[in-house]
């Protein structure tokens, strides 16, 4: 379960274990993509997927880590893209998962050399601060 700032937490499975051991996962920030559509993952159905980031060959993941001062349920934001309104507000679960939006934004989010995630050069953002990951040079999802 993890807290996203809703009235409940929300489930959310995430293959992690041959990465990383149950300690390094609890009690963490995390982020969170949110408004993928459920899916059924070791028998129950998972409410989101935790970003990681990950070396080319994939044998290291690491979270993507906000800042230690970001609130719980922040969205974060990629500087030069308009978040307000209509238009910037989060893709609902059905429309997403059809169009297979994640799909098509992946290959735009890595890690640079400093380890800061990004997309389309620009990193993820808080309102405390950049996000960031031991991981450089990788991919996120």
């Amino acid at each position: 379960e993890i807290d996203i700032g809703e009235e409940e937490p929300r489930q959310i499975a995430s293959g992690l274990r041959p990465y990383m051991s149950a300690d390094e996962m609890e009690g963490r920030l995390v982020l969170v993509l949110c408004n993928l559509k459920a899916r059924k993952m070791l028998g129950f159905p998972s409410h989101g997927m935790v970003l990681c980031a990950s070396n080319a060959d994939h044998t290291e993941v690491k979270f993507v880590n906000p800042p230690i001062d970001a609130k719980v349920g922040e969205r974060i934001t990629v500087p030069d893209f308009d978040f307000e309104g209509e238009a910037g507000q989060p893709m609902k679960e059905n429309p997403m998962g059809k169009k297979k939006i994640f799909d098509k934004l992946a290959p735009f989010l890595v890690t640079n050399k400093y380890g800061v995630p990004e997309f389309l050069g620009r990193p993820f953002m808080t309102s405390a601060g950049v996000c960031t990951s031991s991981i450089s040079e990788g991919n996120v999802a």
